[in-house]
Formats: structure tokens, C-alpha cells, sequence
């Protein structure tokens, strides 16, 4: 599509200095259009306060606020914390899945108003731009799509500083401590200035560094105890208490938090090809992933479990690279609830500087019977069975035992 034909845009806004700058410049090259900006609430707290001011204030003609925090811990976070996806062992996707449900109500939205495009704040570096551009495509295939980032001069952070102070568009950062951040309901990411260089440790006890808890070296020395109750792989209960899901994530933030919980420092390998490194804070989802597995090794059976294992690599890249709207996520959705069948029952856990500390796991479908795993004396397992066993387990072996030595013997 040509410039000239784009006259309304609806804009992807978090009010951040990207999208601050973007809605003037996008009134400059592309012929004065109208910018719809819309925000999808996943949990960013104050960062929405005075957000329509500021928009309304540098050139938008109205903002959305939608509210999609339930919606993204049901549909989105949970199925991912079933699937027991975790991108590289340690990144539990806090951006990755928060990306396909505000570029689906973006989508609609645009069409709703009739748009000629939709724009994104994403740089041409990161994974975010396939991420919402991906969404994009299944819910407005037809929609052009405008990247500033891939278009305009500007060429660092500095740079788009220099552009809003030149547009009196006001920031709630400075250069000195401009940390990229990402925040909703479930994670806050830091990345750039000291962080780019892996050799340099994470200011953790610096004044102001982490938002959603402390060091383990700040947590308090004395044991929480949590008791956190599953209903097929969805956490319902904590500590007695039934919660929605934006209430069980808030509270395990808040719990996780104040003892140290959650904090990860990776290089992770980004889908454009290169490493990256950031600090994530994931207090609440730490102890979800740990729970949730604790309570799956006596629910589900062994060559379950291993198949789940395997696929939750593939999971864990599916919504690390914005592929939540395919064939492939779905079906492996359905696996993976299957699986959930029998996942209920009630993980104790003790949360202590840092570490979260198995401290008791139950369910009514549990695989785990301790009269036949018991050293005492039992009436179920004959142990005399196991020669028979091992005999033709380990007949492979021995058969390749006496050919080799055969043929050892007759050279």
C-alpha cells in the first residue's frame, strides 16, 4: 500500500518511549493521518496512569485500554505452564505469550475502525516484531503493517530520546537509568546498558533495580510455607482460598517476591539469529512451573511424562517465536490437556531465600503406591520376578558380549 492511501493507523501503545515518538512521526511521513492508539492491559500496572492524556496530548485521536489480564492468564500463561514450556530451561516466555493476545484485540480493533494499517513499536533486532506481526496475519491478513523501526533514521535509544525532547513528548525515563523493560502480570524483563555485557553481574540489591521482589541475600531468614491446589493442571486454591487467575499470580508475585524467588539471568538465543542477554523477574510463575511439576511425577506415568518432556521444547518455541495462532500450538494444546486429566491434588512448598523447597505432594489419581515401592516387608512384589527381567532386558548386551568375543577369538 501506498503512503498516500494510509489515512487511519491504529497503533500498537504502551505509552513507552518507542510508541511516545511513534505517534508524531507517524503524523509526519505518512500525510498527517489519524493514530488509533490501543493498549492491552496484561498486567502492567501504573505503567497505564495518565496513558490517554499522553496519547490524546502527542497526536492520537482517541486510546483503548483493554483489559485482557484474565483472558492472558487462562488462555495463554496456564496452557503454557501445563505444557511445562520454558524457552532454554530458564526463560518462562513473560513477553513471548503476552504478544499474541494484544496483537489479536490490535487486529480486531483496526478492523472494527476501519484502518488502512497497523503499526508496532518493535525493533527490526528483536522478536517481538514477528511475534505481533505473526498475530497479525491470522486475525487481518490483509492488513498492511508499519514498523518504524525498520523504516525511520533513528538509530539507537539516545537517538529517540533526542526525538521527544525535540517534540516536548515527556518520558518517565532518562539516558542514565534506561533499561529496556517489559512488564505485565506475570514477569518484568531488564535488558541493555550494564546487562549487554554477560561479564557483568546483576546490580540484584541496587536501590530500585528489581520491581516485583528483593535479593535472596534481602529475603527474610525464616521459611514460607504455600499450599497451592491444582484442578487438572489449572492452580485454583492457595492456602485453602479459591482464586481467579489474575488473583493466584498476584499473590504468588507478592509470596515469591519477598523471598528471593524467581530471579533468572540468561543468553538466550533470539529467532533473528542472535544471543541475547536479560534479567527476568518471575516470582509468581517459578513457583507455578515448580508446583505443577512436582504434582505431575506421582500423576502421570512414565512414557507420558517423557513424550511431554520431549514436546515441551517444541512448546516452549512455538510461543517463543509468535506461532500461538497455528495448527501445530492447537494440536499440541490438546495433547497436552489430555494429559492434565488426572493432574489434580495439592503441592506443598517451602519458598526460603531464593529457593522453592518440596515440602509434601497429594492427588487422588496418584500413580504412586507406597506399599509396592516400600524397603519394608510387602505382599504385592515378588522380588525373585526382577531376575527374569533383567535376564531380557539386558539380553542385548550380553549377545553382543559373546559375538564380539567370538570373533575376537577366531581372528
Amino acid at each position: 500500500m501506498d503512503k498516500k492511501d494510509i489515512k487511519k493507523v491504529v497503533l500498537a501503545y504502551s505509552g513507552g518511549l518507542d510508541t511516545s515518538i511513534i505517534i508524531p512521526w507517524l503524523k509526519e511521513n505518512y500525510n498527517n493521518c489519524e493514530v488509533i492508539a490501543v493498549s492491552g492491559d496484561v498486567g502492567q500496572g501504573t505503567e497505564l496512569d495518565g496513558l490517554e492524556e499522553k496519547a490524546i496530548k502527542t497526536g492520537a485521536s482517541k486510546l483503548y485500554i483493554e483489559d485482557l489480564k484474565e483472558e492472558f492468564i487462562q488462555d495463554y500463561v496456564y496452557p503454557t505452564v501445563q505444557a511445562g514450556a520454558i524457552y532454554e530451561n530458564r526463560y518462562m516466555l513473560g513477553t513471548s505469550f503476552a504478544r499474541p493476545i494484544i496483537a489479536k484485540r490490535i487486529a480486531e480493533i483496526a478492523i472494527k475502525e476501519g484502518a488502512d494499517a497497523i503499526c508496532h513499536g518493535c525493533t527490526g533486532k528483536g522478536n517481538d516484531q514477528v511475534r505481533f506481526e505473526l498475530a497479525i496475519k491470522a486475525f487481518a491478513p490483509e492488513m498492511a503493517i508499519i514498523a518504524p523501526w525498520r523504516e525511520w533514521d533513528i538509530k539507537s535509544r539516545d537517538e529517540e530520546i533526542d526525538y521527544a525532547e525535540a517534540h516536548n513528548i515527556p518520558l518517565k525515563i532518562n539516558r542514565e537509568t534506561n533499561y529496556s523493560k517489559d512488564k505485565n502480570l506475570w514477569h518484568l524483563s531488564h535488558e541493555g546498558l550494564d546487562l549487554e555485557d554477560p561479564a557483568n553481574e546483576p546490580q540484584y540489591e541496587k536501590p530500585g533495580f528489581l520491581e516485583m521482589g528483593v535479593s535472596p541475600l534481602e529475603a527474610p531468614d525464616k521459611p514460607t510455607y504455600i499450599t497451592i491446589h491444582f484442578e487438572k493442571g489449572i492452580p485454583t486454591m492457595l492456602d485453602g482460598k479459591e482464586l481467579n487467575g489474575v488473583e493466584m499470580v498476584s499473590a504468588l508475585n507478592k509470596l515469591g517476591g519477598e523471598n528471593g524467588i524467581g530471579l533468572a539471568d540468561l543468553v538466550e538465543n533470539r529467532l533473528v539469529g542472535m544471543k541475547s542477554r536479560g534479567v527476568y523477574e518471575t516470582p509468581g510463575g517459578a513457583i507455578l512451573y515448580h508446583a505443577h511439576e512436582v504434582l505431575e511425577t506421582i500423576c502421570l506415568d512414565k512414557e507420558t511424562a517423557r513424550i511431554k518432556q520431549y514436546l515441551s521444547i517444541k512448546f516452549a518455541d512455538i510461543v517463543y517465536n509468535g506461532q500461538w495462532y497455528t495448527p501445530l500450538r492447537e494440536a499440541m494444546t490438546a495433547f497436552v490437556n489430555k494429559t492434565q486429566e488426572t493432574v489434580t491434588g495439592d503441592v506443598k512448598l517451602k519458598l526460603y531465600k531464593g529457593n522453592i523447597i518440596n515440602a509434601g505432594v497429594t492427588s487422588p489419581y496418584t500413580l504412586y503406591d507406597e506399599e509396592v515401592a516400600t524397603f519394608d516387608e510387602d505382599e504385592v512384589y515378588n522380588q525373585a520376578d526382577s531376575a527374569g527381567f533383567i535376564n531380557l532386558f539386558g539380553l542385548p548386551i550380553k549377545v553382543k558380549a559373546q559375538l564380539d568375543k567370538k570373533r575376537e577369538q577366531n581372528k
